[in-house]
């Protein structure tokens, strides 16, 4: 995994789960991999996964089962709302970096459109 030096680790790779959950990779009640496991496969410290699957369990994506391992949740409610969410989170990005560059609404609309329409092809 790649690491943006603009964004904490931690955070980071709970966004990867959150995506992973949202498209449907991670099931709801699906085991996530150990602490130990996923640090070694992104080459960070055990600390850093543990940090970011406390935070998960807090926001309500995760829960962990003493001696069984970290499982993703099976609310529906909080687990629907991810897709949605994340989508957001893009179209905020997007719009602030091309408001930077100095594009306005329709621009960015129109160039959003014809990318679009250039993928389905």
């Amino acid at each position: 995994m790649e690491f943006d030096d603009r964004a904490p680790i931690y955070i980071q790779i709970m966004d990867l789960i959150k995506r992973r959950i949202a498209v449907g990779e991670l099931k709801a009640g699906g085991q996530l991999p150990s602490v130990r496991d996923l640090a070694r496969q992104v080459v960070v410290n055990p600390n850093t996964v543990q940090k970011a699957y406390l935070e998960l369990e807090r926001e309500g994506y995760v829960a962990t089962q003493r001696g069984m391992g970290t499982f993703v949740s099976g609310d529906h409610g909080t687990v629907d709302l991810l897709r949605p969410g994340l989508a957001r989170d893009i179209v905020k990005t997007y719009i602030a970096a091309m408001r930077s560059l100095g594009y306005g609404v329709h621009e960015m609309s129109t160039m959003a459109a014809e990318e679009a329409e250039k993928e389905t092809k």
